[in-house]
């Protein structure tokens, strides 16, 4: 797997084990706090840890805070650093509210998390759909975003697709197909999911999603059968559709947008045009990856993060200059 820094001087690194890591619902190893913070839609329960600079991590559509943890073992937790990883409403643990959430009610959220928290300034890592909502923070309470980090984040490509899912159909397959089956199946889908995993058919569904899926540990398929919500993945390809992407170009803090050159729910060329609307981003390429980077390439993830880190820190020279795409060297390798 070569890891592409698309900034101008492409930095290869060596290759790294696939999917090295379970996921794990323990929350003893990074000395995580369960917390269950009120809001305004519901309860929302939060892990937490209290430190320096914190990390807020956004989960995706199949997705909790537990999809977040071979990240933290790769990263070594991030030793010494606050983390707040939020389960959104109707995800995870979380309860589902009363009303599918538009993308301003997920970051009104966040703020009232923030504020229980007692956290004035955060750093924001989101996932797929996690990457849209942390974009919207950058968006709409800057003041308390420190930079943003996207990891197989779902931009324009998946907006314009749930815009105009015909074209989807060319460009994003994939999310497309899987918008329409879960429009028809619904609540039904996850005793489906649960069915294919019980008969050993769940990795012929998750195939697309991961480029090795053979290799995965089974908490990663257990964990990607549970935690799909159907009724919640059709909001946020909703709230997707009617979402304004020039509104990003009001965002100024640093931006680190690593994808998957296998991406099935989004597309390589997102990262150029990141590149065109944001005046301080990083683009980081990584081959032999699908949907899940985090999972996929932890330790790549996490070395992305902590050079992010130190540009928002201002320890590294000219992070207000935006990078440029470099193309991959190599075709990307599936298997089952």
């Amino acid at each position: 797997m070569d890891h592409i820094d698309t900034g101008d001087a492409p930095e290869t690194v060596a290759t790294d084990p696939y999917a090295p890591f379970p996921v794990t619902s323990d929350p003893v190893p990074w000395a995580l706090t369960r917390m269950v913070v009120p809001t305004a839609v519901g309860d929302v329960v939060v892990h937490t840890r209290l430190g320096e600079r914190p990390l807020l991590l956004l989960h995706g559509v199949a997705g909790s805070w537990t999809t977040w943890t071979p990240l933290l073992r790769a990263a070594d937790g991030f030793d010494g650093r606050g983390l707040v990883l939020v389960d959104l409403p109707g995800w995870g643990s979380s309860p589902a509210p009363a009303v599918p959430l538009s993308t301003d009610d997920a970051v009104q959220v966040l703020r009232e998390v923030l504020d229980a928290l007692g956290l004035d300034t955060v750093d924001v890592v989101g996932h797929s759909m996690g990457a849209f909502v942390a974009m919207h923070c950058a968006v709409t309470m800057p003041e308390r975003i420190r930079s943003v980090a996207l990891v197989s984040g779902t931009t324009f490509a998946t907006a314009h697709a749930a815009r105009h899912p015909l074209f989807g159909l060319v460009t994003l397959p994939a999310f497309t197909l899987l918008r329409a089956g879960l429009a028809v199946t619904r609540a039904a889908a996850v005793p489906l999911l649960r069915t294919l995993a019980a008969v050993g058919l769940l990795r012929l569904l998750a195939a697309p999603v991961f480029t090795h899926v053979g290799r995965l540990d089974r908490s990663v398929l257990d964990a990607f059968a549970e935690e799909l919500r159907p009724e919640g993945f059709l909001a946020a390809a909703r709230s997707g559709a009617a979402y304004d992407t020039d509104r990003w170009r009001g965002i100024t803090v640093p931006v680190t947008a690593i994808a998957g050159q296998d991406d099935v729910f989004a597309r390589v060329s997102d990262l150029a045009r990141l590149v065109g609307v944001l005046p301080r981003v990083r683009t980081v390429l990584l081959e032999d990856c699908g949907h899940f980077a985090h999972v996929e390439h932890p330790a790549a993830v996490a070395e992305a993060l902590l050079a992010a880190d130190a540009c928002a820190a201002g320890d590294v020279s000219g992070t207000a200059a935006a990078s440029r795409t470099q193309p991959v060297v190599g075709a990307p390798r599936r298997s089952s």
